[in-house]
């Protein structure tokens, strides 16, 4: 692509989002494809970044600051653990039901906090935390697009697989949490089935449509590059 019609579409979607509307028609994501590829168009990149994030704030249902994001993140990290831990200190049907508890908040907090540290490690940062359908309540945290097309393709790649890890990790911790902690058999059952559900819906949706398909994405890039 050259400078000329990357310039144009610049213009296009900045006109798009300062509207509230959005990228879908402007060829943003193509130019997004080029820069990736052609360092000759990273003079675009600040431009790039500050409209995605314009056409972000258009579609999120709900922002939060980082920082207040990612405390309230740890904070409910902290409490999943708590509530596992407490499985330790019951008996019978109460230690399943707090192990499970548990087990479902650290499945919330980690996958973002996953990202959000191994992006930052690769030198990624990030601006808001979100939510971004109500009927999706999943929060997520949002990349700074300047950073993040400067940051080596390898590296991008594995950020985005970060958060897809650490939810496969979870489930399968947390059966040896429940056997150390002696849980009911049903409840050790139920941290099983939902690890092989996470890794049945990785294969089926996320390889097409979420992180394992944007990890696929970069590494492409990184083997064009």
């Amino acid at each position: 692509m050259d400078i000329v019609t990357a310039s144009g579409i610049v213009r296009e979607a900045r006109r798009s989002v300062e509207a509230g509307g959005g990228l879908g028609d402007t060829g943003f994501w193509k130019l997004v494809g080029a820069i990736k590829r052609d360092p000759g168009l990273h003079r675009l990149i600040d431009d790039v970044a500050e409209i995605d994030q314009k056409a972000f704030r258009n579609w999120a249902f709900l922002t939060v600051p980082l920082a207040l994001g990612t405390s309230l993140m740890v904070l409910g990290t902290v409490v999943g653990l708590v509530l596992v831990t407490v499985a330790y200190q019951v008996e019978g049907v109460w230690s399943g039901v707090w192990i499970l508890a548990g087990t479902g908040v650290l499945l919330v907090t980690t996958h973002g906090l996953a990202h959000l540290v191994v992006g930052t490690a690769v030198g990624i940062k990030f601006t808001y935390w979100f939510i971004g359908k109500i009927s999706q309540p999943q929060p997520g945290v949002k990349t700074d697009y300047s950073t993040y097309l400067r940051t080596p393709a390898r590296s991008r790649a594995w950020m985005h697989a970060a958060g897809a890890t650490a939810t496969k990790l979870i489930p399968f911790l947390m059966v040896g949490a429940a056997l150390a902690a002696g849980v009911p058999a049903w409840a050790t059952w139920a941290l099983v089935t939902v690890g092989v559900a996470t890794v049945i819906t990785d294969i089926l949706w996320s390889t097409k449509a979420s992180d394992w398909k944007k990890f696929q994405r970069e590494m492409a890039f990184a083997q064009d590059s």
